[in-house]
């Protein structure tokens, strides 16, 4: 499966501008979006935003017409980037591919929160972006599955609430998460 064939992907290549210093200025919204919903939640200052990418406020309302709008590409563009990474273990072990996909799957949570509320259930930018992770990650878990690395009694679905409910809680810090996740996912690992 190439990343084109994500719906996700079809989305975010048709919302990126074709001129380059334009798609300059996009590709340093996001980033300066991203970063500020992960330290200020979907409250976070449009104005803020612009300042981070280097931007005046008419630069990111030419990109991003309104505050939807724009959480709306963040979440897209996370998604995009969680598809790549399956692509990009798809030649790892089965287990090794599975929990490196499940790591980026974990950053990408916090992201998800922060922009999860100003999206709708309904919305075609849900709708494609779980299509799409579903179509990425599934295979790797079916193929941890096959090669005896993972359980089979539980499906990909368990295993993406499992990880979301662990992202969920407060930690210490990013190594603190890391160790309970790796714990988590020794409880998904299939008996040696």
């Amino acid at each position: 499966m190439t990343a084109q064939s994500f719906p996700v992907s079809e989305i975010v290549a048709s919302r990126r501008p074709h001129r380059k210093d334009a798609a300059r200025n996009y590709d340093a919204l996001l980033t300066a979006a991203r970063e500020a919903f992960t330290e200020h939640g979907a409250e976070a200052s449009l104005e803020d935003v612009a300042r981070r990418a280097g931007v005046g406020i008419g630069t990111l309302y030419r990109n991003f017409p309104t505050r939807r709008h724009l959480f709306e590409s963040v979440y897209a563009d996370e998604v995009n980037a969680l598809c790549r990474v399956a692509e990009e273990v798809a030649g790892l072990e089965p287990w090794e591919a599975l929990t490196t996909w499940l790591d980026r799957f974990a950053d990408y949570m916090v992201t998800k929160r922060a922009v999860r509320e100003a999206l709708n259930d309904e919305s075609e930018i849900f709708t494609a972006c779980r299509e799409s992770m579903y179509a990425a990650g599934g295979p790797l878990f079916e193929r941890a599955q096959r090669a005896g690395a993972a359980r089979t009694d539980m499906d990909f679905v368990d295993l993406l609430r499992m990880v979301a409910g662990i992202t969920a809680t407060a930690f210490d810090d990013d190594a603190q998460r890391d160790r309970v996740l790796s714990v988590a996912l020794d409880g998904v690992r299939a008996s040696r």
